[in-house]
């Protein structure tokens, strides 16, 4: 499983000094950066066709990046908010747009309770952020209240259930994705985007996915190391069979025999007029 989708929501932020904020807001960047992410953000940019004057915002904005985007789009007549919990990632946000001269603005708040009017956003953009809710109706709910009628949206998320780790004996393999399954607050959320959506009065108009994989160099990496050591625990397999399928992940990282992913779904929808 790459990387890239470990849950950072997990962590402590205010666990960490100053140095260990910085590092974990770095790991964000990082994921981010990643091959299939940036080509679906591409298509999501493409797909909601921001214009200036517009408002837009970004749920579970994080560093901020896209809300600098939505910002330069909708030019200075136009308002571009990113939502985050978070306070350190908020004030990583605050600073990036600072230093770039940016008018796009950060506040706090989450998927369930957005802090903006109803019918008050043009473009709203969610990424990553379902696949950690325990009622995502009510987020879509939020999305559908806060879209003006015509407004668009597109939701991104993984979908836990199309995971890949090759190679691997069968069983171990299977215990580890079932592993992370479990321990994943909505771990199909991305199939469910569609139907959410729908249920919240809002009309898909196209989906896309890209499948997530791997950097090859990185073998088993250490999202399955710390998954494998999850089933061991829950007695799903033995510590023998951790070791051996951890081995046989770093020989085909050698040998070029390896593919790890998981597909991350995009959906575009809007809200009738």
């Amino acid at each position: 499983m790459p990387e890239p989708m470990a849950t950072l929501s997990g962590l402590r932020p205010d666990r960490f000094d100053r140095d260990g904020r910085d590092q974990l807001i770095d790991v964000r960047d990082l994921q981010a950066a990643l091959p299939g992410i940036r080509r679906l953000r591409h298509w999501a940019h493409e797909a909601l066709a921001v214009r200036p004057g517009e408002s837009a915002v970004d749920i579970g904005s994080g560093t901020g990046s896209e809300v600098l985007a939505f910002a330069e789009a909708v030019g200075p007549e136009g308002a571009a908010v990113g939502v985050e919990p978070d306070p350190n990632l908020l004030t990583a946000a605050e600073r990036r747009a600072g230093d770039v001269g940016s008018h796009a603005r950060f506040v706090p708040g989450d998927a369930y309770n957005l802090p903006l009017g109803t019918d008050s956003v043009d473009v709203a953009l969610c990424e990553r952020v379902f696949q950690h809710l325990t009622s995502p109706a009510r987020a879509t709910a939020e999305i559908a209240r806060v879209l003006r009628p015509g407004g668009r949206v597109v939701v991104m998320d993984s979908d836990w259930g199309t995971a890949i780790v090759h190679p691997g004996e069968r069983d171990a393999v299977r215990a580890v994705i079932e592993t992370l399954i479990a321990n994943t607050t909505n771990p199909f959320s991305g199939r469910r985007l569609p139907g959410l959506l729908t249920q919240a009065g809002l009309v898909i108009d196209e989906i896309g996915s890209h499948a997530l994989v791997q950097d090859r160099s990185v073998g088993a990496g250490a999202l399955v190391g710390r998954i494998s050591a999850m089933a061991v625990a829950r007695g799903a397999i033995t510590e023998q069979q951790r070791r051996a399928l951890l081995e046989e992940l770093d020989a085909g990282a050698r040998s070029g025999d390896i593919h790890l992913s998981v597909t991350m779904f995009a959906v575009l929808a809007h809200k009738p007029s």
